[in-house]
């Protein structure tokens, strides 16, 4: 296989034109030891947490599949922590979209002047550049527009999308009696120039909290409360 991009935590081969291959780290994002999905460096290593983001993974892109949701997810393999994959091209370096129900992260540290922390937001998206370099900024939908990173017509149909997906994770949540806080979603286009989900689905990229007593839970313990 050719190693085509090597990620935080996720490395990508190629295994022909129309398959790529994502292998599952056991690193995760944080600041000083401490997970954040938000945050643009790895922050710590979890041993275990790529096959569960992995589980997780399947288990949600399965759910989408069947209701016909695009994504590229293709197969995975648990005993490899590895998940074949459409080819995309990302939207410039690459955008990520993050969906708020609640102030916490960097919402709250940007915005605490006005709001308390863990307030309710109503479905909340804010979409943020890919580039370490520069903090992974915010960007908003003229500015995209105006990058030539997104037409508009692009932009709304991955805000309806992101919706859609958003809510289908956050009921199977709640059906489990957890609050998703908020959640980091990735997109991009197929050879055809069609809008797929992209990326993972896991622990990594959410905020999840039991909904009786508001703890949070961890990446790990997740993904055990879920797919058992």
């Amino acid at each position: 296989m050719k190693r085509i991009y090597q990620g935080k935590t996720k490395d990508v081969y190629e295994l022909d034109a129309s398959t790529y291959r994502l292998q599952f780290k056991d690193d995760v994002t944080g600041r000083d030891g401490v997970f954040d999905p938000g945050a643009n460096e790895v922050g710590l290593t979890m041993d275990g947490i790529g096959r569960k983001n992995l589980e997780m993974s399947v288990f949600f892109f399965e759910k989408l599949k069947a209701m016909q949701l695009p994504t590229h997810y293709l197969t995975a393999d648990l005993s490899k922590n590895t998940m074949d994959v459409t080819p995309v091209k990302a939207f410039g370096d690459g955008l990520e979209v993050i969906t708020r129900y609640r102030a916490v992260g960097s919402f709250y540290r940007r915005y605490g002047k006005y709001i308390e922390e863990g307030a309710p937001l109503d479905q909340l998206i804010e979409i943020t550049l890919k580039d370490d370099q520069r903090q992974d900024p915010l960007i908003n939908e003229q500015a995209l527009i105006a990058l030539k990173l997104l037409t508009q017509a692009q932009y709304d149909e991955i805000i309806a999308l992101n919706r859609q997906i958003a809510d289908v994770i956050r009921k199977e949540l709640l059906d489990h009696d957890l609050e998703l806080y908020d959640l980091k979603l990735e997109f991009g286009l197929d050879s055809q120039g069609k809008i797929l989900l992209i990326d993972e689905i896991s622990g990594g990229n959410m905020r999840v909290y039991r909904s009786v007593t508001s703890e949070y839970v961890e990446p790990m313990e997740l993904v055990e409360l879920i797919t058992q």
